[in-house]
């Protein structure tokens, strides 16, 4: 990854990151009811990632914004189970390895955080998003965990950190 930098989100970076999450899920589909696009925190991913126990990161490219990730407690999971949120890239972040590089960042927060597993969730057809994960670690769940209010997603991961 060349000219790539990911750091911690910053205020200014809100608007783009909504931008993102609202380009990218409609792509796969994931625009209706019960989809991460509909959280009220997507337009303020700062402020709702700077609870504790929770970072999201940008993936900087030339100094735009092109992706981000994150990790925050698994709500209405148990403490020590955090859940890999709302990672997004714009086309042009694919296929260049930003993904292994924001999953290993956020996985690193996680543990830094006292988090021992780490769940997420994901939609058939995020083909690409599915093997990245199962390549991390991650395996296949039957069934949802905590309550993130996606209703919508239909697949499920979890790992040991």
């Amino acid at each position: 990854m060349t000219n790539v930098l990911i750091r911690p989100i910053e205020p200014r970076d809100n608007a783009h990151v909504a931008a993102i999450i609202r380009t990218v899920m409609p792509e796969f589909g994931a625009d209706g009811p019960g989809f991460a696009i509909h959280d009220t925190e997507v337009d303020d991913m700062h402020g709702a990632y700077a609870r504790p126990r929770s970072a999201y990161f940008v993936l900087e490219r030339d100094g735009m914004v092109i992706g981000g990730g994150g990790v925050a407690p698994l709500e209405g999971g148990d403490a020590d189970v955090c859940e890999l949120r709302k990672m997004y890239f714009l086309p042009e972040a694919r296929g260049i390895g930003a993904g292994t590089s924001m999953m290993q960042r956020c996985l690193e927060a996680a543990r830094d955080f006292g988090f021992k597993r780490c769940y997420l969730e994901t939609l058939t057809g995020m083909d690409a998003a599915q093997a990245l994960y199962q390549k991390q670690g991650f395996t296949p769940l039957c069934a949802p965990m905590g309550g993130t209010g996606h209703f919508s997603c239909d697949r499920f991961f979890i790992r040991d950190l």
